[in-house]
């Protein structure tokens, strides 16, 4: 099997992004990137499959019914640890019979966590944290989307599902003076694997990575207003990006309109 084409690519631009009927999960959805990512997905017309780990449930429930009414769309929210494959592998089934109808055809691993240890100090406790998160739970979530994707392109199916990386700028440059050795090695690590996996999976899927600066999220407000002071000085637009300024790629990486971008 080939890349497959555009369903229509002489139709009008604005029905390439249209993504009514798809059935999408995202990881870390209740909150930051991954919120925004859902939201996005939704208002393009999607189903979508939030995941959480620490969120109260009851907080959720409630983020995914505010979602799904100011969308239209069918959103639920699903306890998943992306450091699991086995919880990955039953949440991505479960999101495919629960919503899909049987069918998935986006998925966003978006799920991660930062930490500012210097290199010197870290535990292998930690240490393994952070690349259990950020790597190996960006594969586990690929890895369950995909064994769905790869049968659905057996049984038939047009082979248009798209899977995309939440990476960061952190895994092409070291950010500073911020001191986050593990972090960027596991986003560089999520760089790569999507361009991997673009290749191996092009028979039944597109992969293709988003690698955020300075975003507006509680992650980033936790450092310490100096730090973000230095920030400024060092981003040419000299602000912030909201979080749902980002939108727009993921509906852009998910649909059609993105057909012939694959490991980018």
């Amino acid at each position: 099997m080939v890349l497959p084409q555009h369903s229509k690519a002489s139709a009008p631009v604005l029905s390439h992004f249209d993504l009514t009927g798809k059935t999408a999960i995202v990881t870390g959805g209740c909150r930051g990137i991954g919120l925004e990512a859902a939201r996005g997905l939704a208002e393009a017309g999607a189903k979508v499959a939030i995941t959480y780990t620490s969120t109260d449930p009851a907080e959720a429930d409630r983020i995914a019914a505010l979602l799904s009414k100011d969308a239209g769309v069918p959103v639920k929210a699903y306890k998943c640890d992306v450091k699991s494959p086995d919880e990955v592998r039953a949440a991505v089934e479960q999101v495919t019979r629960d919503l899909g109808g049987g069918r998935l055809d986006i998925c966003v691993a978006n799920a991660g966590i930062a930490a500012h240890i210097p290199a010197l100090e870290y535990g292998e406790g930690a240490w393994r944290e952070m690349l259990d998160v950020n790597f190996h739970g960006a594969f586990w979530t690929a890895q369950a989307a995909a064994r769905i994707f790869a049968e659905q392109a057996k049984r038939g199916g047009d082979g248009r599902a798209s899977i995309i990386f939440t990476s960061s700028v952190s895994g092409i440059l070291v950010n500073v003076p911020q001191q986050q050795a593990a972090y960027n090695a596991s986003k560089a690590a999520v760089t790569h694997l999507a361009k991997s996996l673009a290749v191996e999976w092009v028979d039944f899927a597109r992969v293709n990575c988003i690698s955020p600066g300075f975003i507006a999220t509680d992650m980033i407000s936790a450092h310490p207003e100096e730090r973000i002071k230095q920030w400024f000085d060092m981003i040419p637009g000299k602000r912030m990006c909201d979080a749902a300024e980002l939108k727009g790629a993921y509906v852009f990486l998910a649909s059609e309109a993105s057909s012939y971008m694959t490991g980018t």
